[in-house]
């Protein structure tokens, strides 16, 4: 297999990010393959500007780009290089714009995360769906003490993780909540993630709403205490392409309670591995937390068949191996 080179032209770290600190050192035990640019955890193979520029003349280079500034570099390479190929995935969740649209048509081979996401780029795509670390997202020895750990009281964690804002669905999370939180004081309210600036005094309003019950926990770039610790992770987004936060939690073993977004009954089977509910409704998912905040036990058992699932079908040595599939279909033009 040829060079395989994953540009990161990005300041802020996003989920994108994580993921090619994820997916470049698993592709690297395939096929030679690193990232461009900064930004980055230092542990991840790298590439300079000018031996990609000596590589890119003289045999055939496969050029991942994730963002749409990424993929325009790769078709600049293209025209000086001599055998650049180029691969686009398509990480949004929502309809792309016109001008998406149109650069990915120049791409080799496009990757989208779900059927939803194919139907909106208009032309065959490759989906793929991301993958988790199976070696440091496992379920704990015990929950119990790996709750205590985070010292918030209580005996049991039912938290939302990701970035606090109201797209994400905290604000529903809350409000299911509230009125439960008399009749269930063994089970402690968290939010695990960053409170940006003008998200701050809403994000305040929802802890003085549950009586200062709810903790805001802040942004931790190590997650996986928190999910070895909660037992209940309720995702309530109203727009996602994948969620990588839905796979770590599951291979970390909670029982994940999720918003039914167009890829989500692709990854849990209601009622044995997770819970599903339409975004949006409060009511519904009042009711699951009540049923599963009644049943400690039952979260359990949802949360171990989520694990054995994750290590079944959501590894990133399977995503690795999926795209090297697709390397060789763009080197295959």
């Amino acid at each position: 297999m040829p060079l395989v080179v994953h540009p990161h032209f990005h300041r802020r770290r996003t989920g994108v990010t994580a993921h090619t600190e994820l997916i470049v050192p698993e592709l690297a035990r395939l096929m030679e393959t690193r990232a461009l640019g900064r930004h980055l955890a230092a542990d991840v193979p790298r590439i300079a500007w000018s031996e990609l520029w000596r590589r890119i003349r003289r045999e055939p280079v496969v050029w991942h780009a994730h963002r749409n500034n990424e993929l325009l570099v790769g078709l600049l390479l293209r025209l000086l290089g001599r055998e650049v190929r180029l691969v686009y995935t398509r990480h949004g969740g929502s309809v792309p714009g016109w001008f998406t649209r149109v650069i990915t048509r120049y791409a080799d081979q496009l990757v989208t995360l779900n059927a939803q996401s194919a139907g909106f780029m208009r032309r065959p795509s490759r989906t793929i769906s991301h993958g988790v670390d199976l070696g440091r997202f496992v379920p704990p020895a015990d929950r119990a003490e790996a709750w205590r750990k985070l010292g918030l009281g209580g005996r049991y964690g039912v938290g939302v993780v990701g970035r606090v804002r109201p797209m994400k669905g905290q604000g529903d999370f809350v409000d299911a909540l509230r009125p439960l939180l008399g009749d269930f004081p063994e089970w402690k309210p968290v939010l695990v993630g960053l409170v940006k600036g003008g998200e701050r005094a809403w994000a305040e309003k929802l802890r003085e709403s549950t009586g200062g019950a709810l903790v805001l926990a802040g942004e931790h770039r190590d997650v996986v205490p928190w999910y070895q610790g909660l037992s209940i992770l309720v995702h309530p987004s109203y727009s996602e392409a994948f969620s990588m936060v839905l796979v770590e939690a599951m291979a970390c073993g909670c029982c994940p309670v999720v918003t039914r977004l167009p890829h989500v009954p692709a990854v849990i089977e209601h009622g044995r591995t997770g819970f599903m509910y339409e975004p949006g409704d409060v009511a519904t998912l009042r009711e699951l937390l009540t049923q599963l905040m009644r049943e400690p036990e039952r979260v359990r058992q949802v949360g171990l068949n989520a694990a054995e699932e994750a290590r079944a079908r959501f590894g990133v040595t399977h995503e690795a191996r999926a795209l090297a599939g697709v390397y060789q279909a763009a080197l295959g033009r």
